[in-house]
């Protein structure tokens, strides 16, 4: 029998300034065998930064061509694109084609993630926005996370200030492009 994932819970509340968008939402979210704390808790952090009407979680692991988030218009068409992680350039090329925005949350070293882009040809790639945090903001986070968790995010001029289950974190959301030569 394959092992299960476990399901986190999150109550969150949102006031992202930057953006005008505020909210409290009951947020249930499985974290796969396979998959890191990290990139679970980049996801959650993800999903809250991009809020708009339409978003969702991919349906999982298993769901290999669908982005890790996405926001659907009424119609559902495809309109944001979300990934986590190190995507690679095939993957960001199918995205922008297939959506009108895409956005990438880092969960380790956006460096390496632009060094293994370099070159490659990507639809719109300057159009896409690669979005990191500040030194171990995602893994301090991580230490204190329990099953079921109470969590504030505020964004205001690209900085995070972060409570979870009590204790506060800030980190500088670091937005990057690729530059012009990675179009497809």
């Amino acid at each position: 029998m394959p092992p299960k994932s476990t399901v986190h819970h999150f109550t969150l509340e949102l006031s992202d300034i930057d953006r005008d968008v505020y909210g409290s939402f009951k947020l249930p979210v499985a974290l796969h065998p396979s998959e890191s704390l990290e990139f679970m808790v980049t996801r959650v952090i993800a999903w809250a930064l991009e809020y708009s009407e339409g978003i969702s979680f991919s349906a999982g692991l298993g769901a290999t061509e669908d982005p890790a988030i996405s926001v659907r218009g009424p119609d559902g068409s495809l309109l944001t694109w979300i990934e986590v992680g190190a995507p690679n350039a095939d993957r960001l090329h199918r995205a922008a084609k297939a959506a009108k925005r895409v956005a990438v949350y880092c969960h380790r070293s956006a460096e390496v993630v632009f060094e293994e882009l370099s070159g490659s040809s990507i639809f719109r790639g300057e159009e896409i926005a690669f979005y990191s945090f500040e030194g171990s903001f995602i893994t301090d986070l991580t230490k204190i996370l329990e099953r079921r968790n109470d969590l504030s995010i505020s964004r205001s001029d690209q900085t995070l200030y972060v409570t979870l289950n009590g204790e506060s974190f800030s980190s500088g959301l670091v937005e990057r492009r690729l530059s012009a030569g990675n179009k497809g």
